[in-house]
């Protein structure tokens, strides 16, 4: 799993109890979910479909430091599959505990908001995740050249 996001409860993010408001944490994994989606698919227009069960397994406390993971399952025709998953880091000795985890589905969308392909340079790069697709056929069309990305620089390829 790949290290997307880091963040810091806060107090203004706890409830009477003192922990992490549930809503808040499912806020951080789909804004570190899309941020992800959107570096993966290369291309800024990606939306929540789905959101799996989430299960929380540990608390969170203010003043400590959550890591959201993300690893692609599947790449579709319109979407893709992420694994996302939280752990509590513990800035003492580095060891890490699972908080919770979801699998959510980003579609990719138009300016209308309606979905579209991802991009075949996205669906080869991630063969492994779309098995609906047959690699060894020769490809509908050609491209001469990858088109250009408008994600920062920061976005990995």
């Amino acid at each position: 799993m790949e290290l997307i996001s880091t963040r810091k409860c806060m107090t203004r993010d706890v409830g009477f109890h003192g922990n992490l408001f549930g809503g808040v944490m499912l806020s951080w994994l789909d804004e570190a979910g899309v941020a992800f989606a959107c570096c993966t698919c290369k291309t800024p227009r990606m939306v929540t479909a789905k959101l799996s069960e989430v299960e929380f397994r540990k608390p969170v406390r203010p003043g400590q430091i959550i890591r959201i993971y993300g690893q692609v399952l599947s790449v579709k025709n319109t979407s893709v599959n992420l694994l996302i998953e939280a752990k509590r880091h513990s800035t003492y000795n580095g060891s890490q505990k699972v908080v919770c985890q979801t699998k959510i589905k980003f579609v990719r969308i138009d300016g209308d908001g309606e979905p579209v392909p991802v991009s075949i340079y996205v669906k080869e790069k991630h063969k492994e995740y779309c098995p609906e697709i047959d690699w060894k056929q020769p490809p509908l069309t050609t491209y001469k050249e990858e088109p250009k990305s408008y994600l920062p620089k920061d976005c990995k390829e």
